[in-house]
């Protein structure tokens, strides 16, 4: 059992139609852990790619339970293996002394990072990374003082090349 599940959802953009998925969630009882929206290359369409908890049978009933909505194209589960995740999180940190500089400038070389404003006593660092890389990166921010944190949804997309599960790629210019 996978208990983590991300979910690849297109749809026609329309007035209504995300509070639709909202609601189909919260009327079965299911919850979702996090939402990002957009339109796609064809503005007639909009993806979301939501996350939600839950064994794979009751992932596979609010799949076919989306894919019952009028105006949903396409729903895909998008696997570790076969999709590419990022989420982007900004962190501004205390950084008052040259220990702790010295400590956020590792953190920052180490990940990936990079500062995208300070001031004399603080840092503002951008990551973009895998939900764990992002858990993991916080916790290596942490000791310094985490004065202020936003963070994204996840967002993913289907690997050029990988096949899901007999599910062929939509031709909106390759959203999934």
């Amino acid at each position: 059992m996978k208990d983590r599940h991300v979910l690849s959802v297109l749809l026609e953009n329309r007035f209504g139609e995300l509070a639709r998925v909202v609601g189909l969630f919260s009327g079965r009882g299911f919850n979702i852990d996090s939402l990002a929206v957009n339109v796609t290359t064809d503005p007639g369409f909009s993806k979301i790619v939501l996350t939600t908890r839950g064994s794979d049978a009751i992932v596979e009933q609010i799949v076919k339970q989306l894919r019952k909505l009028i105006r949903v194209t396409k729903v895909v589960e998008l696997s570790d293996e076969r999709a590419i995740e990022r989420e982007l999180c900004l962190v501004t940190v205390q950084a008052g002394g040259p220990t702790a500089r010295q400590e956020l400038e590792r953190v920052v070389s180490l990940t990936g990072a990079r500062v995208v404003a300070f001031a004399h006593a603080a840092f503002t660092v951008e990551v973009s990374a895998t939900s764990q890389e992002i858990d993991q990166f916080l916790e290596m921010l942490r000791p310094l003082g985490i004065r202020d944190m936003a963070r994204s949804a996840p967002i993913a997309v289907v690997r050029p090349g990988a096949e899901m599960a007999g599910e062929s790629l939509p031709s909106l210019g390759g959203v999934a």
